[in-house]
């Protein structure tokens, strides 16, 4: 197994722009580079722009086109970001932070590390 590697967490929330209620995750992304985190905020703000009324439009795009760089050059040099638009009486807000990955057993097979075979299983038959 490799040891970590370093990337980039992103999560998408939306809570009422009164405070009420707390967030709630709607998405989450592991992304391994910069590039690839701010893209998936892009091309989610891309998408749901045209159901935005026009002021949470023009924040979307505001981003998209004059901010985006900004986020960008943060996260090339690891420093946390958070892009927030409100739309009607909702707040949605994306925020990307650095990470470490830990490298886990690959999800495609069948075979388990030699380290699996040491614990013992609680279920009793």
């Amino acid at each position: 197994m490799k040891g970590p590697t370093r990337g980039h967490w992103c999560e998408c929330s939306t809570e009422n722009a009164t405070g009420t209620g707390g967030p709630a995750r709607l998405a989450s992304f592991d992304a391994y580079s910069a590039s690839q985190a701010d893209r998936w905020v892009a091309i989610a703000l891309r998408t749901i722009s045209p159901a935005l009324d026009s002021d949470a439009s023009d924040e979307a795009w505001a981003w998209l086109h004059e901010e985006r760089a900004q986020t960008r050059r943060a996260l090339l040099r690891s420093e946390p970001c958070t892009v927030t638009i409100t739309h009607a009486d909702v707040r949605i807000t994306w925020t990307i932070r650095p990470v470490l990955f830990l490298a886990l057993a690959h999800r495609q097979t069948t075979e388990l590390p030699a380290c699996a075979h040491r614990f013992k299983s609680c279920i009793t038959e």
